[in-house]
């Protein structure tokens, strides 16, 4: 996860009761919905004001009472001072947004992967600051002037199918209502207020934008950059034998035999799919660049980056690498070899599995072996499974499956962590049915969108590639729209998407003026360049 559960689980003394909480939840999604999906240009741009106002406000009112807001409740001038100098900061960022909106989306990747420990109450939240600043200026950037403008400000553009659109927000609206019945409201808000609302202005503003071939070789350079220096300095860890960040991950390198890295990453597994998704672009450009330079420097890329994932000691980081991989080589090669490859590595594997247990370490007729070997994720599954069978509608409420599994598992509040480390798991035990299918039509949309034409087409192989890799990591780990770069795959993908534009008939002429037809091919050539630009 991004880890920001002690933060709002510090604030037990919320003055907000849970009626008020989860109507705050519930109007929180709908503005980003509005945000994201309203015909009018003024409509997003007014949801997307309140969104920026709403989300923050929730925030405060959530943790008024930890010690965290003394300086805020006793200094209230201050305090104001300080909020208008942070408004007029990012108005000024926005102004350099909106004159420059490459700059945004170059400074939304790069902020991506970063978090910043903020204490509250004895623990630390690591939150995603330097990205939560790009996505308000940004948004403030887009909205000043079109709340000034008419509904002409700008030209109406050409989208694929709005199922994505429609599903991906969707599931934040059903999240919010089903907020209505859980046990644990405020996990629910955290969600709410620092993933899926800013995330979806992420999303809306990334979406809108017209990704150049220029702005696509910037921004991947950029992101290649930042995972070559985390991995330097996760080989510094490995050679020092000291860790940055992450008590636990410190702990645990004490008492095993084995050390793993983190870099500046909280979690080896966050770190871990990082990497993944870096070395699946470099791997698309080994695989369809005709430039030696770039196929020689890609492969030295890929190399160093697969050094710093075996040091993450990451299972669920190798397993969705695997999984990229296949997908690329399906869209580069023959299908039909490609699955016969990795069906044949399938077959091997479970040969293993069955009939060498011993040499690969998992007996799958012994839990013990089976948990000792998912670092406790059978347990963690199995124990959602069982939750989900007893509410298989709609299940135990956002939010709520750690309280729900110490209940029904009985075990300490340390062993419930906030997810079941399978995706499809805590969606069923905490939304039933109803969540299950919005979640699984959702990412049937999502790789109908990225998959479709992207096998002649090297950057949209490369964000099909690393979303499925994405979806894999969480069926394994955690966070899928918690997760910014589910948001931003997603919206990239989106605006490179073709559009099917459907031809008008043409209208019957006299026959005394026949009026000569222009060539096919120069009307497909028009389409095609009324269909690209902003998605």
């Amino acid at each position: 996860m991004t880890g920001a559960t002690p933060l709002l689980v510090a604030a037990a003394g919320s003055p907000l009761p849970d009626s008020l909480r989860v109507a705050g939840i519930v109007v929180l999604a709908g503005l980003a919905t509005a945000a994201v999906l309203a015909e009018s240009v003024r409509a997003q741009a007014l949801a997307t004001l309140a969104t920026l106002v709403l989300a923050p406000l929730l925030l405060v009112a959530e943790i008024w009472s930890t010690p965290q807001l003394e300086g805020l409740r006793s200094r209230p001038l201050l305090a104001l001072v300080a909020i208008a100098v942070a408004v007029a900061a990012l108005v000024v960022l926005g102004r350099l947004f909106a004159r420059r909106p490459e700059a945004f989306a170059i400074a939304a990747v790069v902020a991506l992967p970063f978090r910043l420990p903020v204490e509250s109450a004895g623990s630390t939240a690591n939150l995603l600051v330097p990205l939560y600043v790009v996505i308000a200026a940004g948004a403030l950037g887009w909205l000043m002037p079109r709340l000034r403008a008419d509904e002409a400000y700008e030209p109406p553009v050409q989208r694929p199918s709005r199922w994505l659109e429609w599903l991906l927000i969707g599931s934040v609206v059903l999240y919010g209502i089903q907020t209505a019945y859980s046990d644990n409201v405020a996990k629910a808000l955290e969600q709410v207020v620092f993933f899926y609302a800013p995330f979806a202005l992420l999303f809306a503003r990334l979406r809108s934008l017209q990704w150049t071939p220029r702005l696509l070789a910037v921004c991947f350079s950029a992101i290649v950059g930042l995972a070559l220096v985390f991995t330097a300095i996760g080989f510094v860890e490995y050679w020092t034998r000291h860790l940055l960040l992450n008590p636990k991950v410190i702990y645990s390198n004490q008492i095993e035999e084995y050390f793993r890295v983190n870099s500046l990453f909280f979690d080896p597994n966050i770190y871990g799919r990082f990497l993944v998704v870096v070395i699946l672009g470099l791997t698309a450009v080994l695989l369809w660049s005709a430039r030696p330079r770039l196929v020689v420097a890609a492969a030295a890329g890929i190399a160093v980056l697969a050094g710093g994932l075996l040091l993450t000691l990451s299972q669920s980081s190798f397993a969705a690498l695997l999984v990229g991989l296949a997908v690329l080589a399906l869209l580069r090669w023959r299908a039909r070899w490609t699955l016969l490859a990795v069906g044949l590595a399938a077959l091997t594997a479970a040969v293993l599995v069955l009939a060498a247990p011993d040499l690969v370490g998992v007996d799958i007729s012994d839990s013990a072996s089976l948990d000792d070997a998912t670092s406790g994720r059978f347990d963690l599954v199995s124990g959602g499974v069982r939750l989900a069978a007893e509410q298989p509608l709609a299940g135990w409420g956002s939010g709520s499956f750690a309280t729900e599994f110490r209940e029904l598992e009985d075990v300490s509040s340390a062993r419930a962590t906030a997810a079941s480390h399978t995706i499809p798991v805590t969606v069923a035990a905490e939304q039933g049915v109803i969540g299950l299918a919005v979640y699984l039509a959702l990412i049937a949309v999502a790789l109908e969108r990225l998959l479709r034409g992207a096998r002649g087409d090297p950057p949209r192989a490369a964000i099909a590639a690393a979303f499925v890799a994405l979806v894999a990591h969480t069926w394994m780990y955690a966070a899928f729209l918690e997760d910014p770069m589910t948001w931003a795959l997603l919206a990239v993908g989106t605006a490179l998407a073709p559009v099917a534009v459907r031809r008008a008939p043409t209208p019957a002429r006299p026959a005394a003026r026949p009026a000569r037809p222009l060539p096919e091919w120069d009307g497909r050539a028009s389409a095609r360049r009324r269909g690209t630009g902003a998605g």
